[in-house]
């Protein structure tokens, strides 16, 4: 990898003490993600149940959905290099911290005024004010990229952990507080800013001497060419994920929409505490060894392991038990929410392998694979979301989603990933005891869920039987996930 201050280096070895540092990055990772997804999971229960209807839920689907959409493209990408480049990154960082900056500024200026016509376009004309709001959050994303960035570099999770924890107490705080006060999706909005504030705050303080704004030219022509086509997959990705909220929006009503986005975001917890904590370290310990192609193929395999082991469950609980748990935890007013999920917690599982085959992808230099497999998705994926939604409501739109993924997504990653010096055969080995171990659970937790019923004792024990089934079928494997 080229490092315009350093001139071309090779990347040295992976050192001893790497596999305990991602180790260590991993665990903090994990915490947090467990940590800060349990804390919304619980405010958004009380927001679901008292204070927030349907309505309002769509309301701040739209906005949050054009804001990822923004946030995947705020800062072209340039951000990665202080995770990837070898040399030392404060030689660049100045100017990757200028493009950041200035790309942010005119994405936040273009949605300021296209705001009205992007919420009508949705569906949605009342959350034009949402969305100017929340948007801000780019340009504080766009500022602490750089900070942010030397943490993962630094495999510095535990420090990560304490600046999400100021960003979750400030932003749960003024969230529940005005949504008190009757503000309704615009209580969203302004947590989300406070937060990214004192997230951009904490990250500054994390990583002292990183906010320094500075220009190079020729640092910054490779660091465009280096960024643009991550920042083109990531907003592609992005588009994959989001394009089922617009899709509703616009064809549905908005009560459709408030019930898709609750299902949605439930079918998004295990991506959020699995995929999210591996995330976290996995790019920058597949660059470490990008180099190596066994010892990449080695890495890839084990933490595609992992995580598919711990995210089956999950996805398997929340399938099989999605009426009784959705009217449990939010109320009955929630249970349309409830024939969308099964299929969206099948989404969800795939979601999560195609997110680390796509962090090796980049990690190896396979941009315009990763841009190839991304725009395919998204040209294949809109007119079947279209189709079920007219055919089908909330409910064809979660299986347009599941058919394209498994049909012909599943099949070009495992593709790029072979050509990426992943063997196939490594991928089916680490992903086969834990999708046994799935369909087992599956067929007790039906059966059970039929002959004790749907009470919170029944529930409790079918969950629990259904879980020790699944820990039994992963034994065999249990090796080869320790690593």
């Amino acid at each position: 990898m080229t490092d315009t201050g350093t001139g071309t280096q090779t990347a040295p070895a992976a050192p001893p003490s790497l596999g305990r540092k991602v180790g260590s990055a991993a665990r903090w990772s994990l915490i947090n993600t467990v940590v800060m997804r349990l804390g919304n999971f619980a405010t958004g229960i009380i927001l679901a149940r008292y204070f927030l209807g349907p309505e309002a839920w769509g309301v701040y689907g739209i906005a949050q959905t054009v804001l990822l959409v923004l946030l995947s493209a705020n800062e072209l990408g340039v951000s990665l290099a202080i995770v990837r480049w070898e040399g030392d990154p404060r030689r660049f960082a100045p100017t990757v911290l200028t493009l950041s900056a200035v790309s942010s500024c005119l994405l936040y200026a273009v949605l300021f005024a296209t705001a009205p016509a992007v919420a009508d376009v949705l569906g949605s004309p009342e959350a034009s004010g949402v969305l100017r709001v929340m948007c801000l959050c780019v340009v504080l994303d766009g500022l602490s990229q750089v900070p942010a960035g030397f943490l993962t570099r630094e495999f510095a999770q535990g420090r990560r952990m304490a600046v999400d924890a100021l960003n979750f107490v400030l932003s749960t705080a003024v969230t529940l507080f005005l949504a008190v006060q009757g503000w309704g999706a615009m209580s969203f909005a302004w947590g989300s800013v406070v937060g990214n504030v004192a997230a951009l705050i904490g990250c500054c303080l994390a990583a002292p001497g990183t906010l320094r704004f500075g220009w190079d030219r020729e640092q910054a022509r490779a660091l465009l060419k280096f960024g643009l086509p991550l920042a083109g997959a990531s907003m592609l990705a992005l588009g994959v994920v989001n394009v089922d909220t617009m899709v509703v929006g616009s064809t549905l009503d908005p009560l459709a929409l408030g019930f898709y986005v609750l299902a949605f975001n439930i079918s998004g917890w295990p991506v959020r505490i699995i995929s999210e904590a591996a995330r976290r370290v996995s790019f920058a310990g597949f660059s470490r060894l990008a180099d190596s192609p066994q010892a990449l193929a080695a890495g890839f395999s084990r933490a595609l392991g992992v995580v598919t082991a711990a995210t089956v469950p999950l996805c398997v609980l929340l399938a099989a038990l999605a009426a009784p748990v959705i009217e449990l935890v939010y109320g009955a007013r929630w249970l349309p929410a409830a024939g969308a999920l099964p299929w969206l917690m099948a989404l969800g599982l795939v979601r999560i392998g195609c997110e680390l085959a796509y962090d090796c992808l980049v990690a190896i230099g396979r941009r315009r694979s990763l841009i190839a497999v991304q725009g395919l998705w998204l040209v294949l994926l809109i007119p079947a979301l279209v189709i079920g939604a007219r055919g089908g409501g909330i409910v064809g739109v979660a299986q347009g989603h599941v058919v394209i993924a498994g049909a012909v997504v599943v099949p070009v990653f495992l593709l790029a990933l072979h050509r990426g010096g992943i063997p196939l055969a490594t991928v089916a080995r680490a992903c086969a005891w834990p999708l046994l171990g799935g369909t087992v659970m599956a067929a007790i937790l039906l059966v059970l869920e039929r002959y004790l019923g749907d009470s919170l004792p029944a529930l409790l024990a079918t969950a629990a039987a259904g879980t020790l089934a699944y820990a039994v079928c992963l034994l065999p494997a249990r090796k080869t996930l320790r690593g």
